[in-house]
């Protein structure tokens, strides 16, 4: 039988969240059997609609004495049994709010959409939501926690699967999460968090993005496939508006992508659009890049999407971008580095242009606040990476004038992508990928360059002033929890080991199968 890879495991940094061990009084809801007249205190005294159960939290300020667990028994709730919009309570670390499957991860199915907004302390426990249209979005946020939850649209309706903006604090593990004609996961103006072990998957924009000055996140662990325009990026495009301060200058800062599995994928495997102080290491692509190139490193966007007046404040605060609709601005990149990852396109299976997008610089208005020219490769750092992408002469990227990296670029230049990497000389092999096993067939990898990851240099001063990243880079495991060598170890998300015993996948199966 095949030995099944190992599930991915934590790491120091990127451990689950803790929920601890809070007070709280359970509120039980079944579908099949309860009734909103009763208590709730009990299965056997269960409510039958998840409304009913909401509206005995308190609402307008912040939970005392007791939080609550909303206890939802096995079955179909409709939409008109939960509110449209979660609103409007507060729990804390020690009195949080759960909304959970009390019979085992997607036992509860919740069918509709989901619209959350001024909450505190949520954690949505083995829920399955599927809707028709847009799954679930969180606004005004903080401490939410998602774990061993399915979010899905079916036939690609929703615009977006999860998406989350102007929040804080939010977690996400151990889920499954698909089904748009965008993004699956679409951030904006979201800071502190981590995205662990989930798949992610079935969107044919970005499978996921963290933009419009999202910060201080680790994205680790996943399994990203079956995207459009490419897997994950840090930065994209924001209307000024909707960001929030200090954080309005790049895109997105202080991420830390590792660790990860990319594939089938027709834009790029992984990109920065726009980021500041962005690690993108250790981790594997696999059929990435067929209608353009496997990795990008390009501007984001910044426009005035209608609100001029708040644009207008934004940049009197210091913050990057136009203060008049119409015009869209370069956001550069600074600080990207890229090591130590593997990106294998097989035979019949290619980047259709060139390895990598780097665009070259551009000038930004007068006015806008930024740094002129803008530039995608300020201290963009390419090393360690084992490409085996299309023939031999296919085109880096950055051959003419116009694209970035140019001869004489002190971190980036053609020379040094070709010292630093191994392109196209030897050919990766990995064990069963077409049945979900990325890892590396023992000794494959066997004499590949990797590096040391670097720290990222002193924090910029910024106005407003944004509080600094973490700037030590390291990533001690693999993604299955083998440890790395201190020197680099082998690129991709997984370390070259002699197959042991199989291991259960790392999603439950029902999970896995309720696609």
């Amino acid at each position: 039988a095949a030995v099944s890879p190992p599930p991915p495991a934590a790491q120091p940094g990127q451990e689950a969240y803790p929920i601890g061990d809070p007070l709280l009084t359970d509120l039980w809801v079944d579908p099949l059997h309860g009734d909103d007249s009763r208590s709730g205190a009990s299965r056997d005294q269960a409510l039958a609609t998840i409304n009913a159960a909401w509206g005995r939290i308190p609402q307008g300020q912040p939970l005392q004495g007791s939080g609550y667990r909303i206890q939802l028994a096995a079955g179909e709730y409709a939409e008109g049994t939960f509110p449209h919009y979660w609103e409007d309570r507060h729990g804390t670390y020690e009195f949080p709010i759960l909304l959970a499957s009390a019979d085992g991860p997607g036992a509860a199915r919740l069918l509709g959409n989901l619209n959350v907004f001024d909450v505190d302390y949520l954690y949505l426990l083995g829920l399955r939501l599927e809707n028709a249209g847009d799954v679930f979005h969180c606004e005004q946020c903080r401490h939410l926690l998602i774990r061993q939850s399915t979010l899905w649209s079916g036939d690609h309706q929703a615009h977006e699967t999860v998406k989350i903006n102007q929040s804080q604090y939010v977690y996400i593990e151990d889920s499954d999460i698909g089904g748009s004609h965008e993004n699956a996961i679409d951030f904006v103006a979201v800071q502190y968090g981590h995205i662990l072990d989930n798949r992610i998957h079935d969107a044919e924009d970005w499978c996921i993005y963290l933009k419009g000055g999202s910060a201080y996140f680790t994205v680790a662990g996943n399994e990203i496939y079956d995207c459009g325009t490419g897997g994950f990026s840090a930065g994209q495009g924001t209307g000024f508006e909707f960001m929030t301060s200090p954080w309005l200058h790049y895109e997105a800062y202080a991420i830390k992508f590792v660790n990860n599995v990319v594939h089938d994928t027709e834009g790029a495997g992984f990109g920065v659009n726009g980021g500041y102080d962005i690690l993108l290491a250790y981790n594997t692509l696999y059929r990435v890049g067929s209608r353009s190139h496997g990795l990008e490193f390009v501007f984001g966007l910044r426009g005035c999407d209608g609100d001029t007046a708040r644009c207008a404040a934004n940049r009197n605060l210091g913050g990057w971008g136009p203060t008049t609709v119409g015009r869209e601005e370069p956001i550069p990149n600074r600080n990207v580095f890229v090591y130590n990852n593997l990106l294998y396109n097989p035979a019949g299976f290619r980047s259709e242009w060139q390895h990598f997008a780097i665009y070259g610089p551009r000038t930004p208005a007068a006015g806008a606040g930024i740094p002129s020219p803008s530039r995608t490769d300020d201290n963009l750092q390419i090393r360690g990476n084992l490409i085996w992408n299309g023939p031999a002469d296919l085109p880096l990227g950055i051959e003419d004038e116009s694209e970035g990296c140019r001869p004489g670029h002190p971190t980036c230049n053609q020379a040094q992508l070709l010292a630093d990497n191994s392109i196209n000389q030897a050919q990766p092999s990995l064990i069963d990928p077409a049945n979900g096993d990325f890892r590396p067939t023992p000794g494959s990898l066997a004499g590949a360059l990797t590096f040391p990851l670097p720290p990222f240099p002193a924090w910029d001063a910024f106005t407003p002033a944004v509080p600094a990243g973490e700037l030590a880079n390291a990533v001690p495991a693999d993604r299955a929890g083998q440890p790395r060598l201190a020197s680099g170890g082998l690129p991709g998300a997984y370390s070259d080991q002699e197959i042991a015993q199989s291991h259960q996948l790392f999603l439950p199966s029902l999970v896995r199968a309720a696609l």
